[in-house]
């Protein structure tokens, strides 16, 4: 079996303890972090979000380790700066129109192109690379995974609330983020060259100016050899995140060795797939998703153990059985979205939302 590396990248929330509100470091966090954390952190368009993200690891516990010492790192740099930090796919009350956006001439250009789409677009997701061996499997494997990203984004649904109200989502997350063009489920291509001529068609008529424009749920990275898996709310726990890279990683290697025997998922078209995020991103692990092969629906708390099984020959090679399962353990206690829900439901005050978020993300930070 190939070394199917990991790399994690999570955007984080930064709060006024008092108010709990959003509040602006004005990349002081960022700029302290480089001293030590060089070019692991780094400041996002909202002034309110800072981003960190792993080097390449070789295993989930070397993942776990880099995971832990960054939000180690960042929650003391934003208390030297009397912030705390949350991680959740939204904030529960804050507005996005009393944000700051970060000076950069980059974003500048975003904002001109896209204007309230991009000013509005407050959200906090989790990214996760998987190595690939070439961007022809890159794109083979990004064509079969597709089918298995709403199951993995019940999983890490963490955005129930927006601009103070319950939307009525696990993951209202990506609804703000389906204003962005380029977004969502992908539809399959016959080889990287193909994916390569719709990229440059996209550039040679000025749609964007370079691969990182296309802002699907996965994607074969157009300058490292990954692929980016993009779908994810970024999750409470730090066992969560390590739990969906695992899974993740677990997916692509029982895939992979499908490959390698001549099998293969049957691929479904984007249509499909996306029926299944909505129900994702609606009703979180309580709902149903669709079975498209026995064309019909299943539980999701189901499919998660079909999930299970169907990755449970390989887990223990790349050594991430107990990381895997860690997924029974979400389906038990629910996501960070019913967790947020329940706090909600116990004391009606949305900054109590917030200190539980907070708590959450420092959870197994020894």
């Amino acid at each position: 079996m190939p070394v199917f590396t990991i790399g994690i990248e999570e955007e984080f929330q930064t709060i006024d303890p008092v108010t709990r509100d959003l509040r602006s470091h004005i990349g002081q966090i960022v700029e302290d972090g480089k001293i030590t954390l060089h070019e692991q952190v780094k400041a996002e368009m909202h002034q309110a979000v800072v981003e960190v993200g792993t080097n390449i690891c070789y295993n989930i516990q070397e993942a776990r380790r880099e995971v832990t010492h960054l939000r180690k790192h960042i929650i003391e740099l934003a208390g030297n700066q009397g912030l705390k930090i949350a991680s959740a796919g939204t904030h529960p009350f804050s507005r996005w129109q009393d944000q700051q956006i970060t000076a950069d001439a980059r974003y500048d250009k975003i904002i001109e192109e896209m204007q309230d789409a991009a000013r509005s677009n407050l959200i906090f997701g989790m990214h996760v690379h998987i190595g690939m061996e070439s961007r022809d499997m890159g794109v083979h494997m990004m064509n079969t995974m597709r089918y298995f990203l709403p199951h993995i984004y019940a999983l890490s649904t963490n955005s129930p609330f927006w601009q103070g109200r319950n939307t009525g989502f696990k993951s209202y997350r990506s609804k703000v983020f389906d204003k962005f063009p380029r977004t969502g489920i992908p539809d399959y291509f016959a080889s990287a060259a193909e994916y390569d001529e719709y990229i440059n068609l996209l550039i040679k008529t000025g749609c964007i100016d370079n691969g990182k424009k296309i802002y699907w749920d996965i994607r074969v990275h157009p300058f490292f050899d990954t692929i980016e898996f993009r779908i994810c709310d970024v999750p409470m726990r730090i066992d969560e995140t390590i739990c969906l890279a695992a899974l993740l990683q677990a997916l692509v290697a029982k895939i992979h060795k499908l490959m390698s025997s001549n099998l293969n998922f049957r691929l479904y078209r984007k249509n499909l797939i996306s029926e299944n995020k909505w129900r994702a991103a609606r009703y979180g692990i309580e709902g149903k998703l669709i079975d498209f092969g026995k064309q019909q629906e299943v539980p999701t708390h189901q499919l998660i153990h079909e999930l299970l099984d169907f990755v449970d020959d390989v887990v223990d090679e790349l050594g991430s059985r107990e990381e895997c399962e860690y997924a029974l353990k979400i389906l038990d206690m629910g996501t960070g979205a019913d967790r947020q829900l329940a706090v909600f439901q116990q004391t009606n005050d949305l900054k109590r939302v917030v200190d539980y978020i907070v708590d959450e993300t420092s959870f197994g930070i020894r």
